[in-house]
């Protein structure tokens, strides 16, 4: 029936969901699809989905972060790497000629690919949603994930081909820390960006929750801090621009390149949540001078509080922040809040 295509296992990915739906249809509002080294963020995913109504015609995702990718596979395709989800309705529907449909396209590579084909026959488009991560990316990743976007992490992919998340760890390791702080803490905040200040040193900070840290010598806006740092490569360098967003060149300059302190460990408190974050290794340059020369060389250790209670990820603003700088010592504290009515950061 499929003698044409060239990669058999591609039709049993696809076929995947229609026989996924004849063994349980009953109770099932969506069928998520993903990749055998797809990461999940569960909570999140459930929250993400709950936007939806699962009774209409969704197909919810997100392309790669690369134009190479995409646009060798397509642009209107959520890739199974980062995982997409199917609603119930949809599947209803495809389910019924999916075998017509998968002869129809012989010779598409990956079963994502043929399974947007099919959605796209039925006049359904896919619902992009940031936080699914294909992560078509090579080496250190921690610029990308200390700018995340404003929406719940859903998934990562790719992790065995990238550097460890975090330093002096190996990839299994660097794991299962960024998981201990998305059980054990807050799964709606992991790597939620917060920007504050400390104006008297002219200091910038970028809290990336449960991940990491930058402390930058100058003052930045927030339109500048979330942009990611580019420390990592395209999977792909066929086409440029190579990324479907923009990115930031790292610098030598002092009053451009930040400290980095990485998440480290967790406590829950009575009202709040504290998370310490500290510095594995020195930034190596001297202080900025054009901001006043107030290095933050000596800032080794930052504790982060955090309310306990969850994110709303629609139509919400980043949490704001306060620096409380105790001079004379190598720890900070940062306190997250709710912004006012009308603030602007900085």
């Amino acid at each position: 029936m499929y003698d044409k295509h060239p990669i058999p296992q591609t039709i049993r990915m696809a076929r995947v969901v229609a026989e996924t739906f004849k063994m349980e249809n009953t109770s099932a509002r969506w069928y998520i699809m993903a990749d055998d080294d797809t990461i999940f963020f569960l909570d999140n995913l459930v929250e993400v989905l709950s936007k939806y109504d699962h009774r209409k015609y969704y197909y919810v995702g997100m392309n790669s972060e690369t134009h190479a990718s995409n646009f060798v596979h397509s642009f209107n395709m959520a890739f199974g790497g980062g995982g997409y989800a199917f609603s119930y309705a949809l599947v209803e529907a495809m389910v019924e000629n999916l075998d017509i449909c998968i002869k129809r396209y012989p010779t598409f590579y990956g079963g994502d690919r043929i399974l947007q084909s099919c959605v796209a026959d039925l006049g359904v488009s896919l619902t992009r949603q940031k936080g699914f991560h294909q992560m078509d990316l090579h080496g250190d990743i921690s610029g990308f994930l200390s700018a995340h976007p404003q929406s719940p992490l859903v998934s990562l992919h790719h992790l065995d081909f990238i550097d460890p998340i975090f330093p002096l760890m190996n990839k299994s390791q660097s794991l299962n820390h960024l998981m201990k702080v998305a059980k054990l803490g807050d799964e709606s905040r992991i790597l939620q960006q917060s920007i504050c200040y400390y104006k008297p040193k002219n200091w910038t900070f970028s809290i990336s929750w449960g991940y990491s840290i930058q402390i930058y010598e100058s003052i930045f806006p927030p339109s500048l801090i979330t942009i990611p740092l580019q420390t990592f490569i395209p999977w792909s360098k066929l086409f440029k621009p190579w990324f479907v967003f923009n990115t930031r060149l790292p610098s030598n300059n002092p009053c451009e390149a930040p400290h980095l302190l990485f998440f480290e460990s967790m406590q829950k408190m009575k009202n709040y949540l504290l998370i310490n974050y500290t510095r594995k290794y020195p930034r190596k340059l001297p202080p900025c001078s054009f901001s006043g020369n107030h290095s933050a060389n000596h800032i080794s250790e930052i504790h982060v509080l955090s309310p306990m209670k969850k994110l709303d990820s629609v139509g919400s603003r980043r949490e704001c922040c306060d620096v409380v700088y105790k001079a004379d010592t190598n720890v900070t504290e940062i306190k997250l809040r709710d912004c006012m009515q009308n603030e602007i950061i900085p």
